[in-house]
């Protein structure tokens, strides 16, 4: 006997009909995932956290994590790894010498940066325990790939273009020490100027550490437009590159002064604030006319391609990684933290294309064409006399694996979706609360407030107001974030064209997988509060540490009255 949903043709086969079942609705959102795991929140006397900062003389990084109610200062690092990555480190590897994670996990990268939709997923050879080393052998141990970002078998050890790093500022470090070293040789004493619609803190200061100009190119106008209620529709890619200013900077500067331009996704320094294809491909587009290589900062690639896909004409079914694997075709090279979009406490990767114009730009040839120096041979031998061998990169195996199952993680929508939301409800909570200053739309991950409104233009750049309004957010409320304005982007020690450059903002990231709607209403509340007392949030100076190299990170600081108190 057939059911309601059944009937036979006048041929007997059956047929099934759609059920018309009536779907009960909510206009709350659908969870998504729960966690197993709680952390309790120690209490804290306001008086406990004053000792504290006496004691870190002001320093916010200094100060200590169990002490605070939320943690916001950063986003690196601070996820909350789901059951795939915890499962895959149980999977790890710790062999010196080509571990199983090192084939799986550049892998990994190949299928989330190059290939889209036709992902290989070799990650589950692993998981399945295959002992067939035949099939191994074929599809994860001696696999050759050359000509695109991550070279495998033969290819790598003769042309080595992927270099796994315990993090993102180690593969800045390495990648601007050896240009530094060869821009030297070629011309010794010659200043060298870097673009980017935003170099990050630590960006910039490996730059200048390797004696170049970093200069940050985008619309600042623009960043601080708020339209009426809040939100922001006509443009959400407020990160892209001012293509006419680097065209301009190209101009007067002279291409030979030039060894490569960056783009930084999302643009952090800019308020986390995304970056559209169009810019991405503009801006190769005209690296490529004069032959600069082109890289990517795509710490936060996942989060850019999210946005392209919501904003973007053309793109909205297309899936993650089909976004990223024409966001990545446009590039020459990348760093990247993958402590952020690869959803992992530890990793980071500088690659760059086979025989592309990084390649070219920085290696030697001899006349008659053939290879004299490989710049990829003079990063391996950086990479492994300060991170290790090759393979794993001063990363134990646990975290190599778990970095390649987060990888995969950072390409659901649903997790983008979710953490976007969070960034749009801190932001628009601040806005609702009559808190001046909030840039809008959020970024992707974070919210950031603009410092020189907050305080209705009433502080100047050497009273570091910013920071003083981090520190008396942990004094008072036990709330940690990050000043990424005048004092950490270091205002006072930049030429006028760089100051100008300057977002005086104070940032509050929102860590992975980590923070409920109850957290971020709390903080609403505080920075309400605080907001409408002001005027007693004290200056501060530097006392120690005013011309170090990212002087936030280690720079002592102290309170000074406010004049206008």
């Amino acid at each position: 006997m057939l059911s309601a949903n059944q009937k036979n043709d006048n041929r007997g086969t059956k047929i099934f009909r759609r059920s018309t079942t009536k779907e009960y609705l909510l206009n709350v959102p659908v969870p998504r995932s729960f966690s197993y795991v709680k952390r309790n929140i120690p209490e804290v006397t306001v008086e406990q956290r004053e000792r504290a900062l006496k004691a870190t003389h002001y320093n916010e990084f200094a100060f200590p994590a169990g002490m605070l109610t939320v943690d916001m200062l950063s986003d690196s690092g601070t996820t909350a790894m789901t059951d795939q990555q915890w499962s895959a480190m149980f999977l790890g590897d710790e062999s010196y010498g080509r571990n199983k994670g090192y084939y799986v996990l550049l892998d990994a990268m190949r299928d989330c940066f190059e290939r889209g939709d036709n992902q290989k997923k070799i990650i589950n050879l692993v998981r399945t325990d295959c002992q067939d080393i035949e099939k191994m052998m074929n599809e994860m141990y001696l696999c050759e790939y050359e000509g695109g970002l991550f070279n495998g078998g033969a290819a790598q050890l003769e042309r080595p273009n992927a270099f796994l790093m315990p993090q993102g500022r180690a593969a800045e470090s390495i990648l601007f020490e050896i240009v530094r070293k060869i821009l030297a040789v070629r011309e010794p004493g010659k200043v060298f100027t870097i673009p980017s619609n935003g170099h990050f803190d630590t960006t910039e200061g490996n730059i200048k550490q390797m004696g170049s100009v970093p200069r940050n190119l985008y619309n600042k106008e623009l960043l601080y437009e708020v339209p009426e209620g809040g939100r922001y529709e006509k443009n959400p890619f407020k990160g892209d590159m001012d293509i006419k200013k680097l065209e301009k900077l190209i101009e007067v500067v002279g291409v030979e002064n030039i060894p490569m331009i960056y783009t930084t996704i999302t643009n952090n320094t800019v308020c986390g604030q995304a970056v559209s294809m169009k810019s991405i491909r503009e801006t190769s587009k005209i690296a490529h006319k004069y032959e600069i290589p082109f890289m990517l900062d795509a710490a936060r690639w996942a989060e850019n391609c999210y946005f392209i896909k919501m904003n973007e004409d053309g793109y909205r079914d297309k899936s993650i990684p089909e976004i990223a694997k024409e966001m990545f075709s446009y590039c020459d090279g990348f760093t990247a933290s993958l402590k952020k979009d690869g959803h992992a406490n530890m990793g980071g990767i500088l690659a760059f294309r086979d025989k592309g114009y990084f390649w070219k730009k920085f290696s030697d040839f001899n006349e008659d064409g053939t290879v004299k120096t490989d710049v990829g041979i003079l990063l391996k031998v950086k990479q492994i006399s300060s991170y290790g061998n090759d393979s794993y990169g001063s990363m134990s195996g646990r975290d190599i694996m778990a970095l390649a199952a987060g990888l995969y993680e950072c390409c659901n929508f649903n997790y983008l979706q979710e953490r976007v939301e969070q960034c749009n409800y801190l932001a628009e909570g601040f806005y609702k609360a009559g808190v001046k200053g909030v840039v809008l739309p959020a970024g992707g991950h974070g919210v950031y407030i603009n410092m020189d409104e907050f305080f209705d233009g009433k502080r100047g750049h050497e009273s570091f107001a910013g920071e003083g309004f981090s520190l008396e957010l942990i004094r008072r409320y036990g709330i940690r974030v990050s000043e990424l304005g005048d004092y950490s982007m270091e205002y006072d020690l930049k030429t006028p064209e760089q100051q100008a450059e300057v977002a005086n903002v104070v940032r509050f990231a929102i860590n992975r997988s980590v923070y409920s709607q109850e957290h971020l209403d709390y903080v609403i509340a505080a920075v309400k509060a605080l907001y409408e007392d002001r005027e007693s949030i004290p200056n501060m100076r530097i006392v120690s540490g005013h011309n170090l190299p990212m002087r936030h990170f280690h720079a002592f600081l102290e309170p000074y009255p406010n004049e206008e108190k």
